[in-house]
């Protein structure tokens, strides 16, 4: 039994002696391969501060730069190495902590991602769990606005992990939140999207909600979709139902836009007639002032796409399903509220074609 008891100690000594032998030889070596191999995938600079191994088998880099694209705290991956003996390289337990991604899209359309250089085939990888913590997204805009228009998703936090019962299933739970600054900091809006998806079967069913998205801040890419009248502010909350089942999706949604103020600095001289023909946002509002839609889009899993002629008509059925359930008496009010509004534009139409 002492005997026993001796090997086990000094398997354990042994293989002890080999895990800090192999900590301090990946330390040494292998941040100057893991920055090699960056740089000539990607052809930009990378540094990394430090590399290590965890037991049993995690591997662990932490402080690595990638050009001005992105610097990330930590990443921890766990191989499987019974998978490695067999070629295939299957990754448990992917941790991201703290990356800071910077996306920015030049004047002629171009974004700043760089193109992987032609090589070898690689290998193909199979992740069974991904997990990103506190991370954030700051993308630049320079085509729609010269100086750069900036927004930034923040706290990000994802984490993606294949469904564990029934044994065979493919699905693969998601969770993924974050809120949305602009580039002086300031909080406008989150988002939270949870839920499962089996893409093998192109089923799925998931929530995406989005609270308090202040849609003035993206006024540069809607333009008029919403009103003609310049936006200073417009609240946004919007709760989305998306299930799939062999392809066929559909996203069921609640959309409610309140707290709308116009700009007051813009002249009602300047388009009188375009004001007038999109005073019918007023028309679809409630008397709180909010927008409040229901409507379904039908899509593919696969290649989920709509228009932007049919997203408009989606939604203007929505609305003037919105009109005919009030009342006549509510609809005769608002409609002459918006007429009194607007009372004074045929002087001014008169006023500038008599010039």
């Amino acid at each position: 039994m002492k005997k026993r008891y001796k090997i086990l100690i000094w398997i354990f000594i042994i293989l002890l002696i080999i895990f800090i032998a192999a900590n301090i030889t990946i330390g040494v070596i292998a941040p100057k391969i893991v920055e090699s191999q960056i740089e000539s995938n990607l052809g930009v600079k990378a540094a990394l501060g430090k590399i290590s191994l965890t037991p049993p088998f995690t591997i662990n880099l932490e402080k690595l730069e990638i050009g001005n694209l992105a610097s990330i705290k930590k990443i921890s991956l766990t191989p499987d190495l019974i998978g490695l003996l067999f070629g295939k390289v299957i990754i448990h337990g992917l941790n991201v902590v703290e990356p800071v991604i910077n996306i920015e899209q030049a004047k002629d359309g171009k974004l700043n991602l760089p193109v992987p250089r032609q090589g070898g085939k690689a290998p193909a990888v199979y992740l069974t769990s991904i997990r990103v913590e506190n991370g954030k997204l700051i993308f630049t805009d320079r085509k729609i606005r010269a100086e750069g228009f900036q927004v930034i998703l923040d706290k990000i936090n994802v984490r993606v992990a294949k469904v564990y019962m029934p044994l065979t299933s493919l699905a693969t739970d998601f969770k993924v939140s974050a809120i949305l600054n602009d580039a002086q900091g300031n909080t406008f809006g989150s988002i939270n999207f949870s839920g499962w998806l089996d893409y093998i079967a192109k089923d799925m069913d998931a929530k995406l909600d989005v609270q308090n998205l202040n849609m003035a801040n993206f006024s540069s890419y809607y333009g008029n979709f919403i009103s003609n009248r310049q936006i200073s502010s417009a609240i946004l909350n919007l709760n989305s139902v998306f299930k799939s089942k062999n392809n066929d999706l559909k996203i069921i949604t609640d959309f409610n836009l309140s707290k709308i103020i116009y700009d007051q600095s813009q002249s009602a001289l300047s388009q009188p007639i375009f004001e007038l023909a999109n005073s019918t946002l007023d028309l679809f509002t409630d008397e709180k002032g909010e927008l409040k839609l229901q409507f379904e889009v039908d899509t593919k899993m696969d290649n989920p796409s709509i228009s932007r002629d049919k997203l408009m008509n989606i939604i203007l059925k929505a609305a003037m399903k919105n009109v005919s359930s009030r009342s006549p008496e509510q609809i005769v009010d608002k409609v002459t509220s918006t007429i009194e509004k607007y009372k004074d534009i045929g002087k001014e139409l008169k006023n500038i074609f008599g010039n």
